[in-house]
């Protein structure tokens, strides 16, 4: 038997738990507004202070319209807020954002390391191909 065979044995029995779909939902969109490096890079300027639209996109080489799509995507996944004062559009992190997927992550702080080796040889014994 192949380990292709063994994988939905092992890693089922690996999941004990669900992630609930609103928080998968949740998650997915966090982690693809935190996929792209532009907007890793406005949230780190939004740690210092609330800033207008027009002072995020100063330092980036794009359109401000290009801009204001990340800062929807931003938007879209509750990571900042956007606010209308005047006739100025500033953006504010909201650090609580990202608590899920904190929460999240440090679970997987808590596994044991695999140890590929070991489970190879556990399968050489057992007389299963690798391959």
């Amino acid at each position: 038997m192949a380990v292709t065979a063994l994988a939905p044995l092992i890693w089922s029995n690996a999941r004990p738990h669900a992630i609930p779909s609103r928080m998968a939902r949740t998650l997915d969109t966090t982690f693809a507004a935190l996929a792209d490096a532009t907007r890793r890079d406005i949230l780190m300027m939004l740690l210092e202070d609330d800033m207008a639209v027009t002072d995020v996109a100063e330092p980036f080489e794009m359109s401000l319209a290009a801009i204001s799509k990340h800062l929807n995507v931003l938007a879209d996944a509750g990571l900042i807020s956007q606010e209308k004062r005047g006739r100025v559009k500033w953006c504010k992190l909201e650090p609580d954002a990202l608590r899920n997927a904190s929460v999240w992550m440090q679970a997987f702080g808590q596994m044991e390391p695999l140890d590929l080796d070991a489970f190879e040889r556990f399968l050489g014994r057992e007389g299963i191909s690798a391959d």
